[in-house]
């Protein structure tokens, strides 16, 4: 993809100015000229020229419409490699936030009614662009092309522990899934699902929690949209919980 240079607004010729030298480095290396030569070329519209103080006037930016706006949250989101706020892109378009939420709200809406092979969600405290859930064979089958890349049974299974008792210690990890989990615990933190939250005040023992990547990954906002355990639990869970004991 071809970045395309944006017009320059306005009649007025272009004027480059020079970045002044440091004062301390200007006898570094043959003197100011020199420095000057190895400065920074800055263009500036002539209607916008260093003003009082030498602080530069910046002209405030022009609103968008709503199908710019549309088309430049959309341009973002497609080269975006985690999710991103409704914060940063309203810095990015110089629009104001109040305008950019709605508008994610109203391309993700449009997106799910016309039945496309992705979707718009929040994920991790931004917004990011992932495929459908029912075509993920596909996408799987594309993406590994016979190699598998997925976490062990063992991984799954602590990752499942941490996310749903967090924060939590490897020696309550452990009793729960009735073996040693310390190998396991370090290439989960190794790959970024897991990492330390402090100390348990007791006994000193270190915390895990999931991260950021782990909601990404997931797809999700926050910890609080996991699905329930109970219907996965078996039946005779209060039991076997008791012969345990």
């Amino acid at each position: 993809m071809h970045a395309v240079a944006p017009d320059v607004a306005g009649p007025d010729p272009v004027t480059p100015e020079v970045a002044a030298p440091d004062p301390g480095e200007a006898g570094e290396s043959g003197g100011t000229g020199e420095r000057l030569s190895r400065g920074r070329l800055r263009a500036y519209p002539s209607g916008s020229r260093r003003g009082g103080g030498g602080r530069r006037q910046r002209r405030s930016a022009p609103e968008l419409s709503d199908a710019e706006l549309r088309g430049a949250l959309e341009a973002i989101l497609l080269v975006v490699d985690e999710p991103v706020s409704e914060l940063v892109l309203a810095q990015v378009l110089e629009q104001p936030a109040e305008r950019v939420g709605p508008m994610l709200d109203e391309i993700a809406a449009g997106y799910t009614t016309a039945g496309h092979g992705f979707e718009l969600r929040r994920a991790a405290g931004g917004w990011r662009l992932y495929t459908r859930p029912e075509y993920a064979t596909y996408v799987e089958r594309f993406v590994l092309d016979g190699q598998s890349v997925r976490l062990t049974q063992a991984a799954l299974e602590t990752l499942a522990v941490v996310a749903y008792k967090q924060p939590v210690t490897r020696s309550r990890i452990s009793a729960i899934r009735g073996v040693n989990c310390d190998g396991v615990i370090r290439t989960l933190v190794t790959r970024g699902l897991v990492e330390e939250c402090g100390t348990e005040q007791d006994s000193g023992a270190f915390l895990y929690r999931t991260t950021t990547m782990f909601l990404e990954k997931l797809g999700l906002n926050t910890v609080d949209e996991l699905p329930p355990l109970a219907p996965f639990l078996p039946d005779d869970v209060e039991e076997l919980a008791d012969a345990t004991r």
